[in-house]
């Protein structure tokens, strides 16, 4: 089926004009969060050393802010649920990237910590994710880059 150019799409109107008795999906909280993930994630795997997934990327580099610390932790630190990130570590234990050991204070726990390899891609990881954001925001002024991630930490709380 052939996609219909891009001009003949039609414009979105402005947010206030959701206030009539129709439900534009144009306009919904999700769809644009959708779209703005979507154009975000194809800027990251253009940018993202190694072919890291964005999951895989914030294990490391919360892994070299944090330190040494367990799975689970490392899992709320980043904001995702106990299996997502037992699968993150697994690929990235055999990737090489990351090492576990046992806790010498509590032998019962285990704790991940960068391997030599990913120690040495710390600083190109956030050079690259320095990158990312800079073209995911560059549509933006520097208010409204502020603004945007003011509203999207408000969001998340």
């Amino acid at each position: 089926m052939p996609s219909e150019p891009a001009a003949a799409l039609p414009r979105r109107p402005p947010p206030e004009a959701d206030d009539g008795p129709g439900y534009r999906l144009d306009l919904q909280v999700g769809f644009l969060l959708r779209k703005a993930h979507q154009r975000h994630t194809a800027i990251f795997a253009q940018t993202i050393p190694l072919g890291l997934t964005p999951t895989q990327f914030s294990a490391l580099v919360k892994l070299a802010e944090a330190g040494p610390c367990s799975q689970n932790f490392l899992g709320r630190l980043i904001a995702v649920d106990v299996a997502t990130i037992k699968g993150v570590v697994d690929r990235l234990k055999a990737r090489g990237l990351v090492t576990a050991t046992t806790d010498p204070e509590d032998r019962r726990r285990t704790l991940l910590s960068l391997a030599p390899e990913a120690e040495a891609m710390v600083s190109a990881l956030h050079t690259a994710g320095r990158e990312i954001t800079e073209k995911t925001l560059a549509p933006l002024s520097p208010a409204e880059r502020r603004q945007l991630c003011a509203l999207l930490e408000k969001l998340s709380e």
